[in-house]
């Protein structure tokens, strides 16, 4: 079906469907028609690859995705949106919709199982309220894909790739540059979706690492990193104290073996001074 993102055509198809937006799912849906083809190029959709997205909609983005990747997989958690999907998407036979949650559907096996042979890559429009969760998930299950671009949240974006040693970074921040290395592609309205949310967008990429980025095993790492941003305005060795459950003693021995100074602040260490952190925790 053509012009997804015109207004008068998703109210005349919701509406034949008895389809109404859900809150707590997060739904809004892009009317924009110039994002979903630009997240489509930049997300790498393209021959031989397979594009896994979250979160269908009505099929804006799935369709670009299909028109230029050779398949398109897409776990859709919302039951009432597959006969709206089974007409948008009529048209195109690369695309498979598998009702399921996201957060608990088996990653790894899908993957195997739908994309076998290709070059796997994620590409989503993101509920505001499962951002980080979904992210990490993907990330943390070291999955067999080569980047994540997703829209989410502006505010989200920005510290999903701020860098260490700036104000904006935290643990999420940390967290995904251990297995990738993001960038901010390009900001959306929020005039951009229906129903309009009350906040702006931006669509971010992470490029999968083919390794994590530190030598740190990722339990201990994970570890030091919620402990070191649990109180912002502490310093390190009081987050690592009371993060850890340890004597001050023991945490400023810990500092000292991993040649941190005890004063500083968890926004100020870069990956590699967490992972010597997490090291000498061992």
């Amino acid at each position: 079906m053509e012009q997804l993102s015109n207004i008068g055509v998703i109210r005349d198809v919701l509406s034949r469907h008895g389809f109404t937006f859900s809150k707590s799912l997060g739904q809004n849906f892009l009317i924009n028609p110039a994002v979903c083809p630009r997240m489509a190029e930049l997300g790498g959709a393209g021959p031989g690859v397979g594009m896994l997205e979250i979160g269908a909609g009505i099929g804006v983005l799935t369709a670009e995705l299909a028109k230029r990747a050779d398949k398109v997989v897409c776990v859709e958690i919302d039951t009432r949106l597959l006969p709206v999907l089974d007409e948008t998407l009529a048209g195109y036979d690369n695309i498979e919709i598998v009702n399921a949650d996201v957060m608990q559907v088996d990653l790894s096996a899908l993957v195997a199982e739908k994309f076998a042979g290709m070059q796997v890559a994620v590409c989503a429009n993101l509920p505001y309220y499962i951002t980080s969760p979904v992210i990490m998930r993907l990330l943390e299950q070291r999955l067999p894909i080569r980047s994540i671009t997703v829209m989410v949240q502006k505010e989200a974006a920005q510290r999903l790739c701020a860098r260490p040693g700036t104000r904006e970074v935290g643990a999420v921040s940390i967290a995904v540059r251990y297995y990738s290395e993001p960038k901010l592609l390009f900001q959306v309205s929020r005039g951009s979706f229906l129903p309009a949310p009350d906040v702006d967008s931006a669509v971010i990429r992470l490029d999968v690492l083919p390794n994590p980025a530190v030598d740190a095993p990722p339990e201990a790492f994970f570890r030091v990193v919620r402990a070191a941003f649990s109180m912002r305005r502490k310093t390190l060795l009081n987050c690592l104290s009371g993060g850890l459950g340890i004597p001050k003693a023991e945490a400023d021995s810990l500092l000292i073996r991993a040649g941190v100074p005890s004063s500083a602040r968890a926004e100020q260490l870069d990956l590699e001074q967490f992972a010597s952190i997490a090291r000498s925790l061992l």
